[in-house]
């Protein structure tokens, strides 16, 4: 599943999936762009890459504000002639009884995990077929899949993400553009870490109990499911939302 020669964007690129994500498409052979909020962060990835012998540069972005992420496209092309794969992973959840949610945490959710989405899509397609076609993943969830009381919220997004996807990759199947999706259950992850407690507590442990595997998942293991669905190794696939979830959808 070599990436050589490739240009990708990862966007949440800072921490957690993105990060590993983004680690692991330079050890493939990509060129990376790292995007996210967090500058510091993010420059600390493209150190890792590159003292690995890989290349990686930071882009900040903020994925719901339209003219930040057009600038990310812009520079990406610039810098490094094209783009080939994006991974749209940046997200926020959400948790919380459906009548405490307010219109401020609607809005925050939806504009980071659907607007994001379609904001990123909107200006990596052109660039990608300029260059003759490309692979698209978004991070969904196995919430995009579900229902889970008490994330009505984080759930509708992710559902919104799984149509998105869908409905893009028909739009592109016939210009050389797959479209897919990649929907984790619980990862250990600082969002886990604030939604479960840290290693050890009881929230923690109740999580990965529900798990049919008797765990939570790695970071490292939803980003070998991405690069798989990068990579040629996946040339005659578009429109799936392939799960890493330990066997939670199996129940």
């Amino acid at each position: 599943m070599s990436l050589e020669n490739k240009v990708a964007i990862v966007t949440g690129g800072t921490s957690g999936i993105g990060r590993e994500t983004a680690i692991q498409f330079a050890s493939a052979g990509a060129k990376v762009v790292i995007a996210g909020r967090r500058e510091e962060e993010g420059n600390a990835v493209v150190e890792t890459i590159v003292k690995a012998g890989g290349t990686a540069m930071f882009v900040q972005t903020d994925i719901a504000d339209e003219g930040q992420v057009k600038n990310l496209i812009e520079e990406t092309v610039q810098n490094y002639g094209r783009l080939d794969i994006a991974f749209n992973n940046a997200g926020v959840e959400m948790t919380g009884p459906l009548v405490d949610m307010t219109e401020a945490d609607y809005r925050k959710t939806f504009d980071i995990n659907v607007l994001g989405v379609i904001l990123s899509m909107k200006y990596e397609i052109p660039a990608m077929l300029k260059s003759g076609g490309g692979s698209i993943i978004n991070t969904s969830s196995i919430a995009g899949h579900v229902g889970m009381a008490g994330a009505s919220v984080y759930v509708a997004s992710k559902h919104a993400v799984e149509g998105i996807t869908k409905s893009a990759a028909l739009e592109l199947a016939g210009q050389g553009i797959r479209i897919n999706a990649v929907a984790p259950a619980a990862i250990e992850t600082d969002m886990i870490d604030r939604f479960a407690g840290k290693e050890g507590a009881e929230g923690r442990e109740q999580l990965a109990a529900v798990h049919p595997v008797g765990r939570l998942g790695k970071a490292s293991e939803v980003a070998k499911a991405v690069i798989y669905l990068a990579s040629e190794a996946t040339s005659f696939t578009t429109g799936i939302s392939l799960p890493v979830d330990g066997g939670w959808l199996a129940k």
